[in-house]
């Protein structure tokens, strides 16, 4: 939450504060990176996509163009 939040630094009633005494901070973070390829698009091109959809349909179609490209200049051995 911001910084200047109405609910200052007190727990919400509705948490139960015993289920966070033995919590650890980032506990699965590195599995979970580990798992993932996150990458970072220049403001230009991510205002081009409307969503995580859109960016891979337009890489697959680039990968599929590339692939049938490299089948049509090459030459067989």
């Amino acid at each position: 939450m911001a910084s200047g939040s109405s609910f200052g630094d007190e727990l919400r009633p509705e948490y139960d504060e015993s289920v966070f005494e033995n919590a650890e901070r980032g506990k699965y973070a590195r599995r979970y990176a580990a798992g993932t390829n996150i990458v970072r698009l220049a403001p230009d091109v991510a205002a081009a996509f409307p969503d995580e959809k859109a960016v891979n349909d337009a890489l697959r179609f680039v990968m599929k163009v590339a692939d049938d490209a490299g089948r049509l200049t090459s030459r067989p051995t």
